[in-house]
């Protein structure tokens, strides 16, 4: 190249463009938003997302699903969390059975034995529960429970 010429601009051609937009297509199409009516999120997030198989949560209240009212007690949360994160799952195509991961998160680690209680309720085979983790809210939260799943459902919609 001459030192006085720019180098050459790559414009791209139509099929180019058209092998772009074919393969944001396909990305998008292979993921799925899931929302849930009465438990979408205040900021412009779903509940969950679903590519493939698999079925990523975002964080679950324990709020009524029907009220919208967050309840004042542990017991209460922990139903509705349990409660919120089946009706996700369902969603999503799948059930209680294809959840892999629970992470907990609990404003008082003492808490757990209304958290144990819609566990044992959701998953009652010792032997073929999700693995879980708990983890802490911040002490000014206004949830005293919430959750985040993964499920992986083998019949893709």
């Amino acid at each position: 190249m001459h030192p006085d010429e720019s180098p050459a601009v790559h414009a791209p051609t139509n099929l180019e463009l058209s092998q772009r937009s074919d393969l944001a297509e396909d990305q998008q199409a292979m993921r799925k938003s899931i929302s849930v009516k009465g438990l979408s999120h205040r900021h412009p997030v779903p509940n969950a997302c679903r590519i493939g198989n698999m079925v990523f949560s975002g964080a679950i209240h324990g709020v009524n699903a029907t009220t919208h009212e967050l309840p004042a007690e542990i017991a209460d949360q922990s139903a509705n969390v349990f409660a919120n994160m089946l009706a996700i799952v369902e969603a999503a195509g799948g059930s209680a059975q294809d959840v892999i991961k629970v992470e907990i998160y609990l404003r008082d680690s003492h808490d757990r034995d209304a958290v144990n209680t819609e566990w044992v309720r959701m998953f009652p085979d010792p032997g073929s529960r999700p693995a879980r983790h708990v983890r802490p809210l911040p002490p000014d939260s206004p949830s005293l429970v919430q959750c985040e799943f993964i499920a992986i459902i083998e019949d893709s919609p």
